[in-house]
């Protein structure tokens, strides 16, 4: 799952790994956390001839995907994760892995170790040669009863790899720099097309850093909670994200 992430890149990194331009100045953010605006990149549709404008957008949308036919955002669970293997069953998401496919540029993603319930040991999840990656996301416009329009998303997951198994069963979806194109093209690609990107990344991609509990707390969003600590030895429980029920996957 994906329940927490970073992205300290600078807006010309970002620019440069999604193809897309003016995107607005913003600080580095060490902690994301749900209901948060987050940047995603969305296709455009095909150019106008001799057109030198990109076919691809960045938006600032709501980690918390909402889909259309909701009447109450507030009875609604929060959906932060999509499940790669029955996105194009769920009700929820089948308009938006069809028409609505996007990139979420991170540094980096946050998981928590579990045992007997409890989490033991938090991780910060880069990869292993550093850099700005981009998250398989999907996004849906909702129209609020009184006309306004909200931008919501959430990220892929997927069955974790044999190597982050141990920490998860489950890790975000990544989009490989190459393949940007085919998952972005909602009007050539149907879901079949892209369901081989919708997979864990291989084995040795990620590297996974213990860190101390101060990533818990939304309050904490300086660089030292992804400093290195020693792992908390196995069975002696770490303390509760405080929002925790957020990080439950759909």
């Amino acid at each position: 799952m994906c329940g927490r992430f970073s992205l300290t890149a600078s807006p010309e990194e970002v620019e440069a790994l999604l193809g897309v331009v003016d995107v607005d100045a913003f600080p580095p953010r060490y902690n994301i956390a749900p209901t948060q605006p987050v940047l995603m990149a969305c296709s455009t549709g095909p150019r106008e001839p001799g057109s030198n404008l990109p076919d691809r957008e960045a938006k600032l949308v709501r980690w918390g995907f909402l889909p259309s036919w909701v009447k109450d955002p507030k009875k609604f669970p929060l959906i932060i994760n999509a499940r790669s293997e029955s996105v194009t069953e769920k009700n929820s998401f089948r308009a938006a892995i069809r028409h609505r496919r996007a990139l979420l540029p991170a540094s980096g993603f946050y998981e928590w170790r579990r045992e007997g319930g409890k989490s033991v040991q938090a991780y910060w999840v880069r990869p292993r040669d550093g850099g700005v990656i981009a998250f398989a996301g999907l996004m849906e416009t909702y129209s609020e009863p009184g006309g306004s329009e909200i931008d919501t998303g959430c990220i892929l997951t997927a069955t974790a790899n044999e190597e982050f198994a141990p920490i998860h069963d489950r890790m975000p979806v990544m989009i490989p720099r190459e393949e940007f194109g085919r998952w972005l093209d909602c009007i050539n690609n149907e879901p079949r097309d892209v369901a081989d990107l919708m997979v864990a990344p291989e084995p040795g991609f990620f590297e996974a850093i213990p860190v101390s509990n101060l990533v818990n707390k939304v309050a904490n969003t300086g660089p030292e909670i992804q400093e290195r600590v020693q792992p908390a030895e196995t069975g002696k429980p770490a303390e509760k994200p405080v929002d925790d029920a957020q990080m439950q996957l759909f």
